[in-house]
């Protein structure tokens, strides 16, 4: 089976590296074009280019997929199937038609639930306790296509949107070899998805940072984990506005307005939040500073009560 693999993020490259180790035929790898980055802006390759050149696989990197470029060097490969993880574009009809035997999608939710972008960290963020990664045959619409497989998983209460995207990320790579066997040996279910239940996510931004001290614990702890590793949530500790790590709930109450310091000392920095219930912030980084255990911090920058 000639494959055919899209994608550019880490999260695609362990899908492309468990098709190089099962031995599928890989016949080209379609990715995003390098881009400056760092502070001297020097161009740097997608992760799934430097696999795929590491093994030999040809790399393609159109800036258009529309422009009838990319579609004539697909009918020169001549898939059998064409993998997409993580790609960042829309794949017109006219490649959606392509192979024989269809166009796979990897996606990191259950579907139909988070179509989109950035779902890992909106099941984090919506306090989800179970997500997972869906496999299924690619349609016009975003996301919409006929399921093949699913595989789930449990969300930790403190897990954060970085280590769950470790996670899903091996998870996907598993039932994408899954998929494509079954596929092969024309045993692969297709289920239309429900799109009267679908929803759909959004790009994260610095604007979702900031905490609110005036919603749950529960809430906060969702917001500081479900924005790890970027762009991490914020919070104004006695005047430095801090970046925050880590925090767990307390059994205490208080009587102080929400956003006050009830308390800050070995065991970190204790806050009130909505209904006078409080927080205690854990692991926090100041402007300059390295990452740091809060207590850490407190003997160096005592805080007013």
């Amino acid at each position: 089976m000639r494959v055919v693999f899209m994608g550019t993020p880490d999260f695609a490259a362990a899908s492309l590296k468990k098709l190089i180790e099962e031995k599928y035929e890989v016949v080209g790898a379609f990715t995003q074009p390098d881009k400056p980055r760092g502070r001297g802006m020097s161009l740097q390759s997608p992760p799934v280019k430097l696999l795929a050149q590491e093994h030999g696989i040809p790399v393609y990197q159109p800036e258009k997929l529309r422009d009838g470029a990319a579609l004539e060097i697909l009918k020169e490969l001549a898939p059998d199937v064409i993998v997409v993880v993580a790609y960042g574009r829309i794949l017109p009809d006219d490649i959606l038609a392509l192979p024989r035997l269809g166009c796979v999608n990897v996606h990191a939710s259950l579907l139909p639930k988070y179509r989109g972008s950035a779902p890992i960290q909106w099941a984090v963020l919506n306090g989800d306790g179970r997500t997972g990664v869906t496999t299924m045959y690619m349609a016009s619409e975003l996301d919409a296509g006929d399921i093949i497989f699913t595989a789930e998983t449990d969300i930790g209460e403190y897990e954060t949107s970085g280590e769950l995207f470790g996670r899903l990320m091996d998870m996907g790579a598993d039932l994408l070899d899954k998929t494509l066997r079954a596929i092969e040996a024309g045993t692969a279910p297709r289920t239309p998805q429900d799109h009267s239940a679908a929803t759909f996510t959004k790009q994260l931004d610095k604007s979702m940072c900031p905490i609110d001290w005036a919603r749950t614990p529960r809430e906060v702890v969702r917001q500081i984990y479900g924005l790890q590793p970027w762009p991490v949530a914020t919070a104004d500790i006695d005047g430095t506005l801090c970046r925050i790590y880590a925090a767990q709930y307390t059994q205490n109450t208080t009587q102080k307005p929400a956003g006050s310091i009830v308390s800050a000392g070995n065991r970190g920095i204790e806050v009130a939040c909505a209904g006078g219930r409080t927080l205690l912030i854990t692991e926090l980084q100041a402007p300059g500073k390295k990452r740091m255990a809060a207590a850490d911090y407190l003997r160096g920058h005592p805080v007013k009560l």
